[in-house]
C-alpha cells in the first residue's frame, strides 16, 4: 500500500492507505472517531448529529484535505473538500452504527489502527 501524507488545517497524518481518498477519510476518522457516541444517542436527530460534526470540523479542520505521496502540505495525490468528505463520513458512520445496533453491538470506529498503520500524527492543538 502507498504511503500518504495527509494535511488539513493543523491536522497532519502520515499513513499507508489504499488510495488518497481513503487517506483523507482516515484523517477525518482520527479526528471524529471520539465522537461516535452521537450515533448511539437516541435523543439526537440526524440534523443534530450533522451539526455536531460540522462544529467539530470548523473548530479543528481547514476547508480542504491535501493528500500527497511526497510530503506534508502538498496535494498532488488529491485535494478533497471537507464538507463533502464530512458528509460521506457521516453517511458511512450512520449506516455502520445502524448495523451495529441491529446486531446488539456498541458503535465502533470504522478504520481500526490495525488495518492501516499510522506512522505519525500532529498534536491536536486547538485553533488560534
Amino acid at each position: 500500500m502507498p504511503k500518504f501524507y495527509v494535511t488539513c488545517g493543523c491536522q497532519h497524518l502520515v499513513i499507508q492507505a489504499e488510495s488518497a481518498e481513503m487517506g483523507a477519510m482516515r484523517l477525518l476518522d482520527e479526528l471524529l472517531g471520539e465522537h461516535v457516541w452521537i450515533y448511539d444517542d437516541a435523543g439526537l436527530t440526524e440534523a443534530d448529529r450533522r451539526d455536531h460534526l460540522v462544529l467539530e470540523a470548523l473548530l479543528h479542520l481547514g476547508s480542504r484535505i491535501l493528500v500527497s505521496e511526497r510530503g506534508l502540505g502538498r496535494g498532488e495525490a488529491g485535494i478533497f473538500d471537507v464538507p463533502e468528505m464530512l458528509e460521506r463520513w457521516d453517511r458511512l458512520m450512520t449506516a455502520v452504527s445502524r448495523l451495529f445496533l441491529a446486531a446488539g453491538l456498541a458503535p465502533r470506529r470504522i478504520f481500526s489502527s490495525e488495518t492501516a498503520p499510522v506512522e505519525s500524527t500532529a498534536s491536536r492543538k486547538p485553533p488560534r
